[in-house]
């Protein structure tokens, strides 16, 4: 029997509907998380944008965004709080021996959503009501309340791939727990970093999708102009620095982790010389099917030298280490993820050239359509890279320390496949509903852009949004004054 197929039938029933469970919600998340850690910090841009230009479609955009926000806030903060849940019910096993341990950046990242709560209803309800320097002085904290939340999850996560700061006892249960080297642990750096650029990249991008959509329609107004150049400025800067942070994160695995980096790069057998393989999959054998073949690459990458050795696959036992299928898995997450950084890395590079040479947006249809699709791309980016972080630790939940099997709950895996079905019905209806909500908001800022208030008549969008609002007559369809002369939004 293959090696994957024995592990499989060993594994409890519940093993397989618990994973795909916590895979489902988390990857359903964490669509949410890069608006969650970045687009505050991208509003508060345009936000200051606007008052230091006196700019007021700048401040418009500032205040839309702000709405989606709180949007997008509520539904991560129902994603998240079922995350939170599944820890303690499907993972008890884990919860129970090393809670004490790690839970203190769960602990972290609760109160930082509670304080982005308090923040975000702050700076929403600001408008119109505070003077514009306290207003957007009280929304400076947010990006600060995003990066802690961020904080404690990294925190979590890095200490179950590198564990420290606790000794065991004669029954194997944690004691003498050090908190802060429990905190900072080896790859608590480089993920951390690396996962927070990731995310304002990440919602760079897709907030600039939108409006260069509308671009490709026709809408290339001032509203959309600055809409797009604003969130996909901060994208392309962090695109190149991401790209260095995804090379040194790399060789922090290859270092911490090297059973991972082994099945990230699917080496089997521990070599210098050792080829890269893009793409490619591998076998129970420890052969390799398909991809491209790049002679030394691997070991140039990891260290710098044709002859740095790389650990393999076989160097511990197989119930030690990930299976082929999980190892393929995990090295196909990583090459997309590496594959879509690279392309918008060049993406930022067209656009940086353009404006350094022209002092201009970039003007070619292939530039927008590529900036249209950028956001998703760096979505799915995401995703891999969280795919190849989880898969390639297999089958440790708690890295040398506890597999997954011991750490999954007792509850039988009928009930599991069931709860599995409810939660993808109602997280279907959630972002179905969130979606609805995203478009409803865009169809009536287009409405207030298209109409053209009456002479003399003062609307909610005339001037600056700060200050007492003026009234509207019942029935009215408010209209943007600043925006008088643009075509409808394409979006928020």
């Amino acid at each position: 029997m293959p090696t994957s197929l024995h592990l499989l039938a060993d594994a409890p029933s519940q093993l397989l509907p618990a994973r795909e469970l916590m895979a489902f919600t988390l990857a359903s998340h964490i669509i949410l998380v890069p608006l969650g850690v970045a687009f505050p910090l991208i509003t508060l841009v345009m936000h200051y944008r606007g008052l230091r230009s006196k700019d007021p479609t700048a401040l418009l955009l500032a205040r839309r965004w702000s709405a989606v926000m709180a949007v997008q806030f509520a539904l991560g903060i129902v994603t998240g709080t079922v995350l939170s849940f599944e820890f303690g019910l499907l993972w008890p096993g884990m919860m129970g021996r090393w809670g004490d341990v790690f839970g203190v950046g769960f602990g972290v990242e609760a109160w930082a959503f509670f304080l982005e709560a308090v923040l975000i209803a702050i700076y929403l309800y600001g408008w119109r009501r505070l003077k514009p320097r306290t207003h957007f002085l009280l929304g400076l904290p947010l990006p600060f309340a995003a990066l802690l939340g961020a904080f404690g999850i990294l925190a979590a996560n890095s200490w179950m791939n590198t564990p420290q700061g606790f000794s065991l006892d004669s029954e194997g249960n944690p004691v003498d727990v050090n908190v802060w080297k429990a905190i900072f642990t080896p790859m608590f750096g480089p993920q951390y970093w690396h996962f927070v650029v990731a995310m304002v990249l990440t919602a760079g991008f897709m907030v600039a999708g939108v409006y260069a959509m509308g671009w490709l329609r026709g809408r290339r107004d001032h509203y959309h102009r600055l809409g797009f150049a604003v969130p996909f400025t901060i994208a392309a800067v962090a695109a190149p620095v991401q790209f260095v942070l995804g090379d040194s994160i790399a060789r922090s695995v290859f270092h911490k982790q090297p059973v991972k980096f082994a099945a990230m790069e699917i080496v089997w057998k521990t070599d210098t010389r050792v080829p890269e393989y893009l793409f490619g999959r591998l076998n129970e054998d420890g052969s390799i099917s398909g991809g491209i073949k790049i002679p030394l690459l691997d070991s140039f990458l990891a260290g710098f030298s044709p002859n740095t050795e790389v650990v393999g696959l076989t160097s511990v036992p197989a119930d030690q280490r990930p299976t082929a299928v999980q190892a393929t898995i995990a090295h196909w997450a990583f090459d997309i993820m590496v594959l879509i950084g690279s392309v918008l890395v060049l993406l930022a590079l067209w656009y940086g050239f353009v404006w350094l040479r022209h002092r201009r947006l970039p003007a070619s249809k292939w530039f927008y359509r590529s900036a249209a699709c950028a956001g998703v791309g760096s979505v799915v980016a995401v995703e891999c890279g969280w795919i190849a972080t989880e898969v390639g630790r297999q089958p440790w939940i708690v890295y040398q320390n506890m597999r997954v099997a011991e750490a999954v709950t007792s509850t039988r895996s009928t009930s599991l496949w069931i709860m599995f079905g409810v939660v993808a019905v109602v997280y279907v209806f959630l972002f179905g509903s969130f979606l609805v909500v995203l478009l409803k908001m865009r169809t009536r800022w287009r409405l207030a852009d298209e109409q053209q208030a009456p002479v003399g008549a003062h609307t909610p969008e005339d001037d600056l949004p700060y200050g007492p609002r003026a009234s509207v007559p019942a029935g009215d369809v408010p209209a943007a004054g600043p925006g008088a002369g643009r075509t409808g939004g394409d979006g928020p």
